[in-house]
């Protein structure tokens, strides 16, 4: 079992924070008890590395040592929205604070984005990609199937062929990779984990439905997560949710093509063999979505905090999934956090899913707005429904 600041830690704390009844969610009674590592009297501290790897691991810890992003070249605006959908700019900036989005055209990509974004966070931290250990695409709309991340290794000219895999978690998707890499740094011994949020929603968006086509845009974004000291953690405390009763109100399924099964008159089916599948549009219940964001987002990042032993107060900046300024405005108010401590590129960019958070972190070290040291809330949510939150040091 694992806690925020290290693996296998000799005493251990498993506690369940936040509960989930339906869309009224509530703290419940933590419940909470104690795991001992060792069943031997003998203690860890008189073992040998080869007899037991709880001395190496629990002075681990993980940090922040690089970021990047990549975006599309075309920007479409809200004007541009305004020509094909009944629309204006004053109504979409007024109600998500949108203005302008990047679309994926010609030969662009979603691999070559997220490789684009990687190879600039690895150029930052001054690391090779030959040193990197292993890369987490996070990511819901790979140009694969199978997924995208092993693309990103060969992209990368990474010669050891280090592990690469898809982590799938909409736009909650780059909190549960940050944790994942922080698992396998502190519980595998893992050095530079790369950790991409790379998302092409464009691909999957009805442009005739207004109430959609104006949210979405693509882009990526990465940081490495390189092993440290715990003394210089920084992944201080963070908080993982699902609830998928709630998935029917943000989704994007197979396509039902309505085909009739009949029986012929062997017993089988005409059905087989079954239709190509394809992706529906993304289908969004706009209302319980933003209900749903307000009400978990600030109990999520309140209970990152808590295991943190960290205050509000001690927030330098909020940093949050970009959905839609509203929710962003209402959890910044909720949490009393001033608005010039909040980072948001969601104007320029709209919502890029899984992109978001560390395209917009990205933005903000390279023009001297978060600074080595400073402490960042993030928190992302969305389809699944998925929600989470992490406590992070930058540098």
């Amino acid at each position: 079992m694992a806690n925020a600041s290290g693996f296998l830690t000799p005493t251990i704390k498993i506690s369940s924070s936040i509960g989930l009844n339906r869309y009224r969610y509530s703290h419940h009674d933590v419940i909470s008890k104690r795991v001992r590592c060792s069943t031997t009297s003998q203690g860890v501290e008189n073992l040998s590395p080869s007899e037991s790897r709880v001395p190496r691991l629990v002075s681990k810890g993980c940090k922040l040592v690089g970021c990047g992003s990549a975006v599309p070249h075309l920007q479409v605006s809200n004007d541009d929205l305004a020509k094909i959908v009944d629309t204006s700019d004053e109504w979409i900036s007024a109600r998500t604070g949108i203005r302008n989005r990047r679309i994926l055209t010609g030969n662009e990509s979603m691999t070559g984005l997220a490789a684009e974004a990687a190879l600039k966070a690895l150029e930052m931290a001054q690391v090779e990609p030959d040193d990197v250990d292993l890369i987490l695409l996070c990511t819901s709309t790979p140009d694969d199937l199978f997924g995208g991340a092993p693309q990103i290794q060969k992209a990368l000219g990474c010669k050891g062929n280090p592990l690469a895999f898809d982590i799938t978690a909409a736009c909650s998707g780059f909190v549960l990779g940050l944790v994942s890499a922080s698992c396998y740094i502190r519980g595998g011994g893992f050095k530079n984990v790369l950790v991409i949020g790379a998302d092409t929603l464009s691909r999957y968006v009805d442009w005739t439905d207004r109430g959609t086509c104006i949210l979405f845009g693509d882009g990526a974004g990465a940081v490495l997560v390189q092993a440290c000291d715990s003394e210089e953690d920084g992944l201080l405390g963070f908080d993982l949710h699902s609830d998928g009763d709630g998935g029917r109100h943000l989704n994007a399924g197979i396509k039902d093509n309505e085909k009739i099964h009949e029986s012929g008159t062997n017993g089988s089916a005409l059905g087989f063999p079954p239709d190509h599948s394809s992706f529906s549009c993304i289908k969004m219940n706009g209302t319980e979505v933003f209900r749903f964001a307000v009400s978990v987002v600030p109990q999520t990042i309140e209970a990152s905090l808590a295991k943190a032993g960290l205050n509000r107060s001690d927030i330098d900046w909020l940093l949050l999934h970009q959905a839609n300024k509203r929710i962003i405005d209402g959890v910044a108010t909720r949490l009393e956090v001033p608005k010039d401590r909040v980072i948001s590129n969601l104007a320029n960019y709209g919502n890029t899913s899984a992109a978001s958070i560390p395209l917009a972190l990205d933005e903000a070290v390279r023009s001297g707005k978060v600074k080595q040291g400073q402490t960042i809330a993030t928190a992302g949510f969305g389809a699944g429904l998925t929600w989470g939150s992490a406590i992070l040091r930058w540098g």
